[in-house]
């Protein structure tokens, strides 16, 4: 369905560059990316004004990866703090020629559908938009949806107010729930199992070289 809307708002651009931005059902969509339930003004329940105006700027991409053994995406900088019911601005830049998200999780089903906020580039760019924090200390998580972008270390928290602790494998903040390796344990078991292997290996590859010899 997303493909189709992208193809659509590519054709209506080639046509006339008016529609080259559209808003489709809470979505902001353009040849360079997407929007998803911007919203600057309206209020979260709890909150009776804006508390504060908070501008941030999230940059993510391949090079912010380099420090962390295994992985391949991340963002420059992956915990943000921010008073209950402020103005958040997000200016989300795309370091990559690939596409890449800022989406947040876990907001006011009545305001943001299905509870997200997002910002998505389909390659090197930068677009920014608005959401305002609910009321209470939480910790919202973030990430990018796209395939295995998420494993591969593009993962994030925001804390509104105190927050709610840390969520885990946030790189550089927390460590994994799941341990990537596990220890073996090296029983007598485990020692004739290996030695097993390298026998029936060893006997393989005599066999193999009597075949070769005929």
């Amino acid at each position: 369905m997303k493909a189709i809307i992208i193809l659509l708002s590519l054709s209506l651009y080639f046509i006339n560059p008016s529609f080259a931005a559209m808003n489709m059902n809470g979505m902001i969509m353009d040849e360079t990316g997407m929007i998803m339930n911007h919203n600057p003004d309206k209020l979260p329940k709890g909150c009776k004004a804006i508390s504060e105006t908070v501008d941030i700027t999230i940059r993510g991409g391949h090079q912010f990866a380099k420090d962390f053994d295994g992985k391949m995406f991340t963002y420059d900088k992956r915990e943000w703090q921010v008073p209950p019911c402020a103005l958040v601005n997000v200016t989300f830049i795309n370091e990559d020629d690939i596409r890449h998200q800022f989406m947040l999780h876990g907001l006011p089903g009545y305001l943001y559908p299905k509870g997200m906020f997002t910002i998505e580039l389909y390659g090197k760019g930068q677009k920014t938009a608005s959401f305002i924090a609910p009321h209470r200390d939480y910790t919202y998580y973030i990430h990018c949806e796209v395939s295995q972008h998420t494993e591969k270390g593009m993962k994030a928290q925001l804390k509104v107010g105190k927050g709610t602790g840390d969520l885990d494998s946030i790189l550089g903040l927390s460590a994994a729930k799941t341990p990537a390796l596990y220890p073996i344990n090296h029983s007598i078991y485990s020692w004739l199992s290996l030695a097993i292997s390298i026998a029936i290996g060893f006997i393989i590859i005599g066999f193999g070289k009597r075949w070769l010899k005929r």
